[in-house]
């Protein structure tokens, strides 16, 4: 967020009114995020090797079952989306955009936002009621 507040003040982004602040300001953030894992993949590249992962401590057996069945479900089947059907879907459920505004974030046209938008939904319902299309 910082960074995407300096690009502002900087004028490096500009908000020039064609949406709303809100989906400009994801807009901004989100390129952010995608140049810092192009450079990041790039470096991995140069260097020839992968970088451990941090080691993360296990759950214990009472945290897996409090997270309960219906989260793993849940998570698995979005695990299954195609990215532009997962990203749609977060905007929308998550940060409370409509499918125009998560259009504008992603840079793809409303038509191609509502499809994935519909395609994820009906795949997740699938999925989740045991079906499997």
């Amino acid at each position: 967020m910082q960074e995407a507040y300096l690009r502002m003040l900087s004028g490096k982004a500009r908000f020039e009114g064609r949406s709303g602040f809100r989906t400009f300001l994801f807009g901004v953030v989100r390129r952010i995020a995608s140049e810092r894992r192009r450079r990041a993949v790039r470096r991995r590249r140069l260097l020839g090797r992968f970088r451990p992962e941090p080691a993360t401590a296990p759950m214990r057996g009472d945290e897996v079952v409090a997270r309960g069945e219906r989260t793993l479900r849940i998570q698995a089947a979005l695990a299954t989306l195609s990215d532009r059907q997962r990203e749609v879907l977060h905007l929308v459920f998550y940060e409370d955009m409509t499918v125009d505004a998560a259009a504008g974030v992603l840079g793809i046209s409303i038509g191609s936002a509502r499809t994935h938008y519909a395609r994820g939904k009906a795949r997740l319902s699938d999925l989740l009621a045991g079906g499997d299309r």
